[in-house]
């Protein structure tokens, strides 16, 4: 299967962020889930909202 494949090798050619990543504690995982939550609240308002309407909404969804 080519997809795994170059799954594989892409694991291969960065083994050092991965065993990092498997290995330490320290996790970004609370900051991935605010992007992740910024990135669908600008999709929500795409071709509607501006900066401020956007600010607006991530302050008020907090």
């Amino acid at each position: 299967m080519p997809e795994l494949r170059s799954f594989i090798n892409g694991i291969r050619r960065d083994q050092a962020a991965v065993t990092a990543g498997l290995s330490t504690t320290w996790s970004s995982g609370q900051v991935e889930g605010q992007v992740t939550r910024v990135k669908l609240l600008k999709r929500m308002g795409f071709g509607r909202a501006n900066l401020d309407l956007l600010r607006e909404r991530i302050v008020l969804a907090a």
